[in-house]
């Protein structure tokens, strides 16, 4: 059998395999245990996410109000009519208003390409790809970036930014 030993001073101490053994599957799961909590709450962060999407593509209020923090503040960055570069700022309300007022026979999707979620304690980043579509024909492409907050041990979203652009997007 293998043996260890490790010299500390005047003293040896002698660890055989099945006690180093030990050691280092200890180890390896307080490691592995830290990567796991951290992918838990990215799913969370997900989750909360998918939910605001569930609501917004079935236009419903209640579904969108769920995991909305009390002051979230929107914005888009985008180009006007004439090409110049503009940020504009939505009350929520009528944010919520304008998407449950759409036609039920007007279609509308924003697919998540995907997902990079960052999180430090109670407060998590979520940057999402996105491909905008209106009765089955492209219309935009761009990225949201989601700010997070952890309330109450469920994750609410407190500010959402977003691009929107016609060029440089893959409309497969």
């Amino acid at each position: 059998m293998f043996s260890f030993y490790l010299k500390l001073k005047n003293n040896t101490l002698h660890l055989n395999y099945s006690t180093m053994k030990y050691y280092i599957i200890i180890i390896m799961l307080f490691f592995f245990g830290n990567i796991t909590a951290q992918s838990e709450a990215e799913t969370e962060v997900k989750q909360t996410i998918e939910t605001f999407f569930e609501g917004f593509h079935k236009q419903d209020s209640t579904i969108m109000n769920s995991i909305i923090y009390k002051d979230i503040k929107l914005q888009s960055i985008g180009k006007n009519r004439e090409g110049a570069l503009e940020l504009t700022t939505t009350v929520y309300s009528k944010f919520l208003k304008s998407i449950v007022s759409i036609p039920q026979d007007q279609k509308f999707e924003e697919k998540i390409l995907n997902y990079t979620i960052q999180i430090d304690g109670n407060m998590a980043n979520a940057w999402t790809d996105y491909q905008f579509w209106f009765n089955g024909q492209f219309s935009h492409c761009g990225v949201n970036s989601f700010q997070l907050i952890k309330e109450n041990n469920t994750w609410k979203i407190f500010y959402l930014v977003d691009t929107r652009r016609r060029e440089g997007c893959n409309k497969e």
